[in-house]
């Protein structure tokens, strides 16, 4: 264990993320089990070391009903996730894996599509009050890969990459899905698209409709997405838009 409270730990710590940053050339951070340690240990090494960006793993569980599915809110969760931000320092170059949006994608993709609008009526996940903040993500070597701790419906992965890479935040591609499972083509599209028409972490989310077939939103005026099996959508596309990407139930105008 490490005693992140004791002063030389802190002094040795930032010297090594210095090194790191000046030496080898790094120059952004990811804290792993940050609810292990309080943030404002996490924003010493942050302010003393200034990297252009850091991101914390802060996992904790979803709020589930009885039937064992999470609950449609998850206002608590994300709240975790935007507090440890604001304690490090919202300005700064602080964010958190989006946790609640992967939770809530986890069991949407599986035919109940309507909990991808919160009772805001935003995206329900942290993208939905700070997408600033938010590192949104399918899988990773904990939830996916062979840990396989939480992973994504396999055969509804790019309905997951079609969401966030359409969507606010900072998506985060898995490099087992891009490199192993045959999925580079189809991931490359959807990055080409975000890319071209200057999709952002802090876009514009206007949800369209959602029902448990399907999910339909457009962001920032320039693309729409579609998931789900639904087919006739095509009195909800505004004219002008043509089909740029799609794939097993999603498709991206």
């Amino acid at each position: 264990d490490i005693d992140h409270l004791n002063l030389r730990v802190q002094k040795e710590l930032v010297e090594w993320l210095n090194w790191l940053k000046a030496d080898i050339g790094f120059d952004g951070w990811r804290f792993d089990f940050a609810k292990g340690y309080s943030a404002d240990v996490a924003k010493i090494y942050i302010d003393r070391s200034e990297p252009s960006f850091a991101v914390a793993e802060i996992w904790t569980s979803l709020a589930y009903g009885g039937d064992g599915k999470p609950n449609l809110n998850q206002d608590q969760h994300r709240q975790e996730l935007v507090n440890w931000v604001d304690k490090v320092g919202g300005k700064g170059p602080a964010t958190t894996f989006d946790f609640t949006t992967k939770g809530i994608l986890n069991v949407a993709v599986e035919g109940e599509l309507w909990r991808l609008r919160g009772t805001d009526g935003k995206a329900p996940g942290m993208i939905g009050w700070w997408p600033a903040k938010a590192v949104t993500f399918v899988d990773n070597h904990d939830t996916g890969s062979t840990q396989h701790m939480w992973p994504f419906p396999s055969d509804r992965v790019m309905q997951g990459y079609a969401y966030i890479l359409t969507h606010p935040g900072t998506p985060c591609i898995f490099y087992d899905h891009f490199f192993d499972w045959g999925l580079k083509e189809e991931i490359d599209r959807l990055v080409s698209v975000r890319t071209r028409h200057g999709i952002h972490n802090e876009s514009k989310l206007q949800i369209i409709e959602t029902d448990a077939d399907l999910y339909l939103a457009e962001i920032d005026g320039k693309v729409i997405v579609k998931l789900g099996p639904r087919y006739d959508v095509g009195n909800l596309i505004p004219g002008g838009f043509k089909v740029a990407a799609h794939g097993n139930d999603y498709a991206v105008w």
